[in-house]
């Protein structure tokens, strides 16, 4: 909780809670403590996969297509906010067909989260944010040397994970983001990293 503390510190447009591997129950519970840290700081949190929760606790939520297509559209259209981890063209579609209000497209570079497997690039994403009429951030092996190129493809934003959550200085690991994306002309990131 303490690296969530200090991040959120450092103004982030947002948060999103992802903790697949956790009980529904054990989740519940943590997406209390953290929707509780994020708005002491005015952060959005949005919670992941765990879309009943989500609507219990009045939170946005972040869906993987599988869990995004097996919802009702009773159950989506209680959502004010609700976005979609999309890995093509057709399922970014698909998403803001569904209701999505936002999608995350990547990953954008290699990463250590999908080891082995390859980037699909900024051409990847510029596809994606040409085929939709909703916000499109980012996502994957995102940091200060890249986040110009994602705004260049057109994303409204990046979301970064591993970075935010191994950095020794959170402050000047956002700082650092900000700034390189703030270089680009537009400069429209320095309110919409989000972790």
């Amino acid at each position: 909780m303490e690296k969530i503390r200090q991040l959120t510190a450092c103004g982030l447009s947002g948060v999103i809670l992802r903790e697949k591997d956790l009980e529904e129950v054990r989740y519940r519970a943590l997406a209390a403590q953290v929707m509780e840290t994020c708005g002491q700081s005015g952060v959005l949190c949005i919670l992941h996969s765990f879309h009943r929760v989500a609507a219990e606790l009045g939170a946005p939520v972040h869906l993987p297509m599988p869990v995004l297509r097996e919802m009702s559209e009773k159950e989506r259209s209680a959502f004010e906010i609700m976005g979609a981890s999309c890995h093509s063209v057709d399922e970014a579609r698909e998403a803001q067909a569904l209701g999505c209000t936002y999608i995350t497209a990547g990953h954008v570079f290699a990463t250590d989260c999908k080891k082995g497997l390859a980037p699909r690039g900024t051409g990847f994403l510029r596809e994606v944010c040409e085929a939709v009429n909703i916000p499109v951030y980012g996502i994957g092996g995102i940091g200060a040397g890249n986040i110009a190129e994602v705004q260049r493809a057109g994303a409204k934003g990046a979301c970064v994970m591993s970075g935010a959550m191994t950095c020794a200085d959170p402050e000047r690991y956002v700082a650092e983001l900000r700034s390189a994306a703030m270089e680009t002309p537009g400069g429209k990131y320095k309110n919409e990293i989000q972790t």
